[in-house]
C-alpha cells in the first residue's frame, strides 16, 4: 500500500503517471551543475533551459537504465486533457554512471508552462538489456505507462519530479 507521506504520492505523479513502487535504485537530476532536484521543489523556466544531468547511483555496469521525463499538467493542471507531454527520453545509461553515457532517443525540451503550476516527472527504469527504443511519433499524449508495459520494463526503480510555473518579468530580475 502506498505510504500517504511520499512525496510522488502526495504530489500525485503515483496515480497521474505511474504505479506506487518501491524504489531500489538512487536518481539524482542535476541543473547547471548546482541545482538539484527534489521532490515538489519549484524551479523556474529559466533555471531548466539546458538538460540536466541524470545520475543513477545503484546497479553496476552491466546494468542499463532509461530515463523518461514527462508533464502531466498539459495543457494545464486543472485540465490536463493532453496528458502527458514528454519532454526526453536517454536509454542504455550504465548503473553507476550518468544520462551523458546513454543514447539520447528524444532530445531535451525546457519545461515551458503556460497555465498555472506543471510537475515535471523524471522515471528510472531497469533496462533488461541493452535494446534499441523507437521515439514515439509525438511528445503530446505520451503514456509513461503504456511506454515502459511495450518495452518490458515493469515498474520504475527511481523517480522524482519539481514544479514549475511561468515566470513574471519581475521574478526573472
Amino acid at each position: 500500500m502506498a505510504k500517504m507521506s511520499d512525496p510522488l504520492v502526495i504530489g500525485r505523479v503515483v496515480g497521474d503517471v505511474i504505479d506506487y513502487f518501491s524504489p531500489s535504485v538512487n536518481m539524482s537530476v542535476i541543473y547547471n551543475s548546482n541545482k538539484h532536484v527534489y521532490n515538489g521543489h519549484e524551479l523556474f523556466p529559466s533555471s531548466v533551459t539546458s538538460k540536466p544531468r541524470v545520475e543513477v547511483h545503484g546497479g553496476d555496469m552491466r546494468s542499463f537504465f532509461t530515463m523518461i521525463m514527462t508533464d502531466p499538467d498539459v495543457p494545464g493542471p486543472s485540465d490536463p486533457y493532453l496528458r502527458e507531454h514528454l519532454h526526453r527520453i536517454v536509454t542504455d545509461i550504465p548503473g553507476t554512471t550518468d544520462s551523458s553515457f546513454g543514447k539520447e532517443v528524444v532530445g531535451y525540451e525546457m519545461p515551458m508552462p503556460n497555465i498555472g503550476i506543471h510537475r515535471f516527472v523524471f522515471l528510472l527504469f531497469k533496462q533488461k538489456k541493452r535494446q534499441t527504443m523507437s521515439a514515439p511519433l509525438s511528445r503530446d499524449r505520451f503514456n509513461t505507462r503504456k511506454f515502459a508495459e511495450e518495452n518490458e520494463f515493469g515498474s520504475p526503480v527511481a523517480a522524482v519530479f519539481f514544479n514549475c510555473q511561468r515566470e513574471t518579468a519581475a521574478r526573472r530580475r
